[in-house]
């Protein structure tokens, strides 16, 4: 039998679960799934509110989680799936954990870390844009609108 290839949409779906939770709880609505061998080893989502931590990002969280999940420091051979674009802290972190590629659904055009003109990323990374960036701006602009 054939192993099932998931699609980077079918794992983005999965970053949006995640995302909608925070949403739930009053956080920024970003979720990150972390994915090796088509399996989920980490879901995370915005926790800065609920820790009172400003380091709280979904990224954050779920580099934490697989990188426990795993027994090592290192994410080479894992995909990151997350639905904004990661700030250029988060691309710090990516950076040392040397996450093997980058799956981002909406730009962030305040924060993120394309706006920086350096190399923030671990130079193996690969990255992928735009899965799903509709429905991942969509919910990010009804948080904020509510805000309003």
């Amino acid at each position: 039998m054939e192993p099932v290839l998931f699609s980077h949409e079918f794992f983005m779906k999965e970053a949006l679960k995640e995302a909608r939770k925070a949403f739930e709880k009053d956080e920024v609505p970003v979720g990150a799934v972390i994915v090796a061998r088509n399996v989920v080893l980490a879901r995370a989502h915005n926790l800065t509110e609920t820790l009172n931590d400003v380091t709280a990002h979904a990224e954050m969280q779920a580099i934490t989680a697989a990188t426990n999940a795993i027994g090592g420091k290192y994410l080479t051979g894992c995909t990151l799936y997350v639905t904004l674009e990661p700030c250029v802290m988060c691309a710090g972190a990516l950076f040392w954990s040397q996450v093997s590629e980058i799956v981002f659904g909406a730009f962030d055009e305040k924060r993120g870390f394309s706006l920086i003109n350096q190399p923030l990323l671990h130079p193996k990374t690969t990255i992928v844009q735009g899965i799903l960036e509709n429905e991942c701006r969509q919910l990010i602009q009804s948080f904020f609108a509510a805000k309003r």
